[in-house]
């Protein structure tokens, strides 16, 4: 039983708040790049669109169906991911990842926030419903700039 009380100490206000403040709601018109994302553990799936303008997100939407751990993350993307560039999307996931996986500092700014999810290390199964939206959004990016290219 003190696991599920655990369990239930994870999902603090701040997570619970973020999670039900969800940016970015709206679809794309004509998005550069669609990405679905689910995570087989738990089956949460985030669904992403960007435009991209000189390498940069110019527009972003996005479709969140996950745990408030996967909405509290998404939330934060959304909330901070116009403007950024790929490089910078990727160091927030791999320093996301990092917290999560080695205890590693929590992302630098604009992704600060996803410090709040420092306690979900301790469940490895949620972990991947954690980090998708960064991943979605760097698929997107790949795709978006691969479509320029093409």
């Amino acid at each position: 039983m003190s696991g599920d009380n655990d369990l239930i100490k994870l999902y603090s206000g701040r997570i619970l708040a973020l999670a039900a403040d969800m940016p970015r709601t709206d679809p794309l018109a004509n998005p550069d790049a669609t990405v679905k994302k689910r995570s087989p553990l738990c089956g949460s799936t985030v669904t992403v669109e960007i435009k991209l303008v000189d390498g940069q997100i110019s527009e972003y939407g996005q479709d969140v169906k996950a745990c408030a751990l996967g909405q509290a993350a998404a939330s934060v993307v959304g909330a901070n991911v116009i403007g950024l560039t790929r490089a910078e999307v990727e160091q927030a996931r791999d320093a996301l990842k990092d917290m999560l996986k080695k205890d590693g500092p929590a992302p630098a700014s604009p992704f600060d926030d996803l410090e709040v999810l420092r306690p979900a290390r301790d469940y490895k199964n949620r972990h991947a419903s954690i980090l998708l939206a960064l991943d979605a959004t760097v698929e997107a990016i790949d795709q978006a700039e691969q479509s320029a290219c093409a």
